[in-house]
């Protein structure tokens, strides 16, 4: 469960998140994503992690597929 927030914590060091843009809501967009796209990806670090979700992003939520978008993902 810890692995699952780290993505979207990843996603705080872009300047989306800089300017202050950032939401509580977009650091659980992408928990449930994870969790069934890239699972077996969640031990090999935050940007394997990153990377299994854009090789996903057709069948991303669209709240997930929207925070990756907004922050240049």
């Amino acid at each position: 469960m810890k692995r699952l927030l780290l993505v979207p914590l990843l996603l705080l060091a872009t300047p989306a998140f800089a300017q202050g843009t950032h939401s509580a809501a977009n650091q659980d967009a992408c928990a449930r994503d994870t969790s069934r796209f890239c699972r077996a990806k969640m031990n090999d670090g935050d940007m394997a992690v990153l990377s299994c979700l854009k090789e996903n992003r057709a069948k991303l939520g669209k709240a997930c597929a929207k925070v990756l978008a907004d922050n240049g993902q």
